[in-house]
């Protein structure tokens, strides 16, 4: 009876636990996509006006030519996270008793300005106070609630004094300030970035990654900007830059790896480590059309290789393919990246269906785009996929995973939401009797939120987000099926009976 008690109290079951002791269950966040907005507050003290992205979507007059890619929406549309995030907090601990978030910090927030030649005292300086003081402030809220945060240091935005997406965009040979092309300067800068923050949150903060989704700003960013996604600078097919911003991409991860772990000294959560070092990759399995073709195979397996191992194998492993050839550019390992991840965190949301062709689509691109582009099958609904891709993970790099990111925009249908949480949980269930070290899963995302290019027309959010001056949020059915599965650590049989898996 007593033991009986106990678990009733702790409302888990006393059986094998489903998910690891230490499990996070979270929903992730993005600065830029909730931040502005405010309600009450001015505008101003909201939105960050420093960074490319912000310029991106306030310059329609001087991005006529992207006019169908972007929406152009009003940053004041946005939910308002900088003034509501302890409403927001509360809601994901009281409503679903999650024990973690994951949010991020805007460099160009910290540094507005320029830091080049600026170290030490001169560096502290020029941080932004308000900002660090802002910050300060919503980790304490985060701590209060019991909500482990994650910090991304880099998720997209880059400052505008590094990168001028709009000058670029119409002159890449002219433009002054030009991102992950300007390699020496980047690298440095950002990690100087990494290791302020690292130094300045420290105490707050254990679980850090460097970069979201690098290879999406590589793709829409330089070779095939689309309404899907178009990142600054929004240029196609510039291949050889692509190539670079890879390569640089690989490199700033390795420094912003070493800054913080030289510069978060303090075991914020008393787990024995100060700072746990990942990066969020959105990663996504690949078939060919035709199964019995080979053909189709093999466009698959190269499509596979070029989207996902060539990024992923210079950052875990330390091999580079920087011609995006299939192969290393050398037999042994880049010494300065091996042994910078800790944990690789996993964005997933789609499979790709590849037609194959006799010769490459892009031959200066690569040899191995051997594919269809125009018959490329993308926003498969494919929650295996995300076995398959942890179970990958687990053979290739043998390293503990985190699933970041994965969702679905429920516009029209919010169930959509609460079934793609019940399946993508499930196969996460048995990615980890299957022996994948899984260790969190953060749903996409926490309120609807400004989708880059698209604006607010998207609703990943398991809180809708109203159009009224308040932006009051309001749970969709998914809030109670993640607080039942948080509840009982486990995805009962009666939500698999509810939104069957495949």
């Amino acid at each position: 009876m007593r033991l009986f008690a106990m678990c009733a109290l702790v409302l888990v079951g006393c059986g094998p636990r489903a998910f690891p002791e230490k499990f996070l269950f979270g929903a992730a966040t993005a600065g830029f996509q909730i931040d502005p907005g405010c309600p009450t507050r001015p505008e101003s003290e909201c939105v960050d006006t420093r960074s490319d992205w912000y310029q991106w979507v306030t310059s329609k007059d001087d991005l006529q030519d992207l006019k169908d890619l972007i929406t152009f929406e009003p940053l004041a549309n946005a939910p308002g996270f900088w003034e509501l995030y302890e409403q927001d907090f509360e809601r994901a601990k009281k409503d679903m008793n999650l024990n973690s978030l994951r949010v991020s910090i805007e460099w160009s927030r910290i540094f507005p300005e320029p830091t080049d030649g600026l170290e030490g005292a001169a560096l502290d300086a020029a941080a932004n106070a308000t900002n660090v003081a802002a910050y300060h402030a919503q980790f304490a809220a985060l701590k209060a609630r019991g909500l482990k945060p994650l910090v991304t240091l880099h998720h997209y935005t880059l400052p505008l004094w590094i990168h001028d997406g709009v000058a670029c965009h119409k002159n890449l040979q002219t433009c002054t300030a030009r991102g992950w092309l300007d390699r020496a300067r980047i690298v440095k800068e950002i990690a100087k970035y990494a290791g302020f923050v690292a130094r300045e949150f420290g105490g707050e903060i254990d679980l850090w990654a460097t970069q979201n989704e690098p290879f999406a700003v590589v793709l829409p960013g330089y070779l095939l900007p689309s309404k899907d996604r178009v990142n600054p600078p929004g240029l196609t097919l510039r291949v050889a830059e692509a190539k670079a911003v890879m390569t640089a991409m690989i490199e700033a991860h390795a420094r912003m790896y070493d800054a913080v772990k030289a510069n978060d000294l303090v075991d914020a959560d008393q787990d024995g480590t100060a700072a746990t070092v990942g990066l969020v990759y959105s990663m996504t399995p690949t078939k060919g059309k035709d199964p019995t073709s080979r053909v189709d195979t093999r466009a698959a397996e190269n499509v596979f290789y070029l989207y996902n191992t060539a990024f992923l194998d210079g950052i875990a492993r330390g091999f580079v393919d920087a011609d995006l050839d299939g192969k290393p550019d050398s037999a042994e390992p880049d010494p300065s990246l091996v042994g910078r991840l800790d944990y690789l965190g996993i964005n997933y949301y789609t499979r790709i269906t590849v037609k194959g062709v006799g010769t490459p689509s892009f031959p200066t691109l690569s040899p191995l785009t051997t594919f269809d582009p125009t018959d490329l099958q993308l926003w498969e609904d494919y929650p295996k996929g995300l076995y398959d891709i942890e179970l990958h993970v687990k053979e290739r790099y043998g390293i503990p995973m985190i699933v970041t990111e994965t969702g679905t925009d429920g516009a029209g249908d919010e169930e959509k939401i609460a079934s793609w949480l019940v399946r993508h949980l499930e196969w996460t269930k048995r990615a980890i009797k299957d022996g994948a070290d899984v260790r969190g899963f953060f749903y996409w995302s926490l309120m609807d939120n400004y989708e880059w290019n698209h604006g607010m027309d998207m609703k990943f959010g398991l809180y809708s987000v109203g159009s009224d001056v308040a932006k009051t949020r309001t749970a969709r059915s998914a809030v109670a099926t993640y607080a039942d599965i948080v509840k009982r650590q486990d995805v009962s049989a009666e939500l698999v009976k509810k939104y069957p898996v495949e």
